[in-house]
């Protein structure tokens, strides 16, 4: 599932994405409300997360997903990459903190990665 409040973004992931075997995208909105909303209903593993959004922000739809019964994994991806923001989505469960400016080409295999260890863990 993708959260991202740029249309241009939003449309170039979904280029990206639609060319990984093994991932398949959704969802995407644009907001935090929308997203705790989707991302809540337990069907997600891997959640792209902007931390600012139209309305509400990524670190909203992490805390409302803390509790969650099958929390998806999350990826924030941000031109926010500040030392602070890690700390705080770090402290949240996220693993993968990604600027998106210097670390976009990541995305491709973390997704994967996440896939992977999906399909693994479906097996034993």
């Amino acid at each position: 599932m993708l959260v991202e409040d740029s249309g241009v973004l939003t449309e170039r992931l979904r280029e990206m994405l639609g060319q990984l075997i093994g991932v398949e995208l959704v969802g995407a909105v644009d907001n935090e409300k929308a997203a705790v909303a989707l991302a809540g209903s337990g069907d997600i593993d891997a959640l792209i997360l902007d931390l600012h959004l139209k309305q509400g922000t990524g670190f909203g739809v992490l805390r409302a997903l803390r509790n969650a019964p099958r929390r998806p994994e999350a990826i924030v991806l941000t031109n926010y990459a500040l030392p602070q923001y890690q700390r705080e989505a770090q402290a949240l469960g996220v693993r993968h903190f990604l600027d998106k400016a210097r670390e976009f080409h990541r995305l491709p295999e973390l997704l994967r990665d996440i896939a992977d260890a999906k399909r693994l863990s479906a097996t034993h």
